[in-house]
This record gives C-alpha cells, sequence and structure tokens, in this order.
C-alpha cells in the first residue's frame, strides 16, 4: 500500500509531464512512453501494442474476478480560442492548466494511482487490471477495443471520464445510419419519372414520430434525429435517389442490432450502418461499486455522451474528477483538488468491495 498524498503528488507530476507532450489521437506514442517508464519505475511488468498499456496487480489470482480501471491518453486537437499555450501545464489558483488535463488526464492519473495503492495488496477479493488507451476521442480501431482479447476474463470496468465523481450507470450507444431512397428519372414537366424526394419524405417522418416499444429507466426512449439531406442534380429532372443521413442515440434498452431490426422493418429506403461498434452500456444500481459510490454520497445518473465504455461487453462505470462541460474547451484545466479527491473516492469505493 502506497500513501495517498505521496500518490496524489506523483499523478500531478505525470499529468503535468502527459499534457506538456503532444498526443493527438494516433499520435500518441510519446504519451505511452512516459506512462510506461512510470509503471516500470514502479516495479510493474507493463504489456503494450501500439500505444495501448496494460498491467495486472502484483498478486494475482486467476480464480478470482477482475476489475478493469481503463481512461485514455489522447487527446483532440487544441481549438482556435485558446489563449494560453496548450501544453504549458501550469498550475494557477488552484487550476491545472493544458490540452487533455481534464478530459481525461486528470481521471486517467487518478486510476493509475489507484492501481498502485492496490498494487502490491494480498489477499483482495478482486484482481486489477490497468489499462491506459489511446485513440478514444477518434472512437478508433487501435485502442481500448485492440486490446480487449489481450486482457483475459474481466467481471466490470471503471471507465474514467470527467463526470465530478458521480456515478454514470448508463451510457447511450451511436449509430450513424446512411439512407437511400430509391426512384426513377424524368422529365420534371411531364407525368414521369419515381420522385425519390417524396419516397424518402415518408421514412423521413417515420423517424421523426416512431417511439420504440421499450424504454430506458435512466435515458427514457431511442432518439432518433435526420440529420443531412441531399438529392437532385437540376430543377427540372425529377431526382432518381435521395440519400439522408439519420443520428441514433440507442439506450441500454435495447442492443445496435435490434434497434437497426426494427427500423428496417418499417421503412422502404436502403439503410447501411457505419458501425454498430459504439454499444450502450450500463451497470446495475444494484452493483455492489454503484452502492459503494452511493454509500459515500455520488449521485447516479445516465451520460448522453460516448467514451471507451461503448467497446466493453461487461458492466462498467464511468466515473472520474474534472468536469464534462470542460471537455474540449478552450483553456481547459482541471483543479488540482479535484484529481486529490477522485483518488480518495475511488480507493475509499474499492476499498468497499474488495
Amino acid at each position: 500500500m502506497t500513501d495517498k498524498q505521496h500518490l496524489f503528488q506523483q499523478a500531478v507530476q505525470l499529468l503535468q509531464q502527459l499534457i506538456a507532450t503532444p498526443s493527438f489521437s494516433k499520435e500518441e506514442d510519446r504519451t505511452a512512453d512516459l506512462i510506461e517508464q512510470f509503471l516500470k519505475q514502479h516495479g510493474i511488468e507493463v504489456h503494450r501494442k501500439l500505444n495501448n498499456l496494460w498491467a495486472w496487480n502484483k498478486h494475482f489470482d486467476p480464480a478470482k474476478p477482475t476489475i478493469l480501471l481503463n481512461s485514455h491518453h489522447d487527446t483532440v486537437k487544441p481549438n482556435s480560442g485558446y489563449t494560453r499555450d496548450p501544453f504549458d501545464a501550469k498550475i494557477e489558483d488552484g487550476k491545472l492548466y493544458g490540452l487533455g488535463s481534464n478530459d481525461a488526464g486528470g481521471c486517467l492519473v487518478s486510476l493509475i494511482a489507484v492501481f498502485l495503492y492496490f498494487y502490491e495488496q494480498e489477499g483482495l477479493k478482486y484482481n486489477f487490471c490497468l489499462a491506459t488507451t489511446a485513440e478514444e476521442e477518434i472512437s478508433g480501431v487501435n485502442g481500448l477495443e485492440l486490446i480487449i482479447p489481450d486482457l483475459g476474463k474481466l467481471d466490470f470496468g471503471i471507465v474514467g471520464e470527467p463526470t465530478l465523481m458521480h456515478l454514470a450507470i448508463a451510457e447511450k450507444g451511436l449509430m450513424v445510419l446512411d439512407c437511400t431512397s430509391h426512384g426513377k428519372a424524368g422529365h420534371a414537366a411531364r407525368e414521369e419519372g419515381d420522385n425519390a424526394i417524396y419516397k424518402a419524405l415518408t421514412d423521413i417522418e417515420w423517424f421523426r414520430n416512431f417511439r420504440f416499444p421499450k424504454e430506458s429507466e435512466v435515458f427514457g426512449p431511442v432518439k432518433m434525429s435526420v440529420t443531412i439531406i441531399n438529392a437532385g442534380s437540376q430543377h427540372n429532372v425529377v431526382p432518381a435517389s435521395c440519400t439522408f443521413t439519420v443520428d441514433v442515440r440507442v439506450t441500454d434498452a435495447y442492443r445496435n442490432e435490434e434497434v437497426l431490426d426494427i427500423i428496417r422493418e418499417h421503412v422502404s429506403c436502403e439503410v447501411k450502418p457505419r458501425s454498430i461498434r459504439l454499444k450502450p452500456s450500463s451497470i446495475d444500481k444494484s452493483h455492489p461499486i454503484v452502492q459503494a459510490g452511493i454509500a459515500l454520497g455520488r449521485d447516479t445518473y445516465g451520460s448522453p455522451t460516448t467514451s471507451d465504455q461503448s467497446l466493453l461487453d461487461i458492466p462498467s462505470l464511468k466515473i472520474g474528477p474534472g468536469d464534462s462541460a470542460r471537455s474540449h474547451t478552450a483553456d481547459e484545466f482541471i483543479y488540482v483538488n479535484e484529481i486529490e479527491q477522485g483518488i480518495g473516492i475511488y480507493i475509499d469505493m474499492l476499498e468497499q468491495i474488495c
């Protein structure tokens, strides 16, 4: 066991190093190097695939269930509104500034600190698997998804994203659908052709009004929004095709495949999902880790944003220091005391079940 205050100080120092090292999605090799070096300095055997790292606790027992501790070290690119150097990790008035400080650097270093806290403990009820991963910001295939087969059997996960240390017990999935209505070209001045726009309108009206039978206790109904439409080439030609895009936010009441099947049963257009891999996720409110958080005064809620939770097929809880409202904003920051508080709450929750 390591002293919490010392872990907190190390976490802040590591975060400052990570902020000072650009790590845009697909370009995270240098921050992966930093994390790998940090863990090895603590005597931890580290496994690496591309820019993803993972490790298990010292006294790993395959007969015991395993908790995944996961967060990401890639960042978006800084937006044009920055007034500070996005890579200058200064602490001013209790705020640690810099790109990725809030999303999700504070969560990442806090979970690393938690892993170190439990790393050498014997007699735990659970194993720990730490995974620090890449490409989260772009939902890339070379991030967490790449190493899931290497992590072995996992029983539930804690995914570090800024939630003000409240408990996101469900997260919406995402499907983007490319739809095409097919008609027949003709001259607009004569009674010929089959207008694809009119055919599309019927389906678009269905997307607008349909309500799925099952609704989530956390989120309510599945939400579908038509967001892009294109058709036609010139004013006097009846269009033979009309394409439109639908944004579908899937709740934990359905699997993506189920929603896609229902849509295809009801519309006449051709429906092609760009991907069905960003799944809705949830963890039962009665789960011991959730109850541990509630006992510490943390609130539960459903998160409308997607994270690496969408790639997991296990119960998972999204929780972390920082505020989601600060993510991707100019002059991003995290309060230093949020990191200290985050490490403490993570440890207190896990000690209740371990």
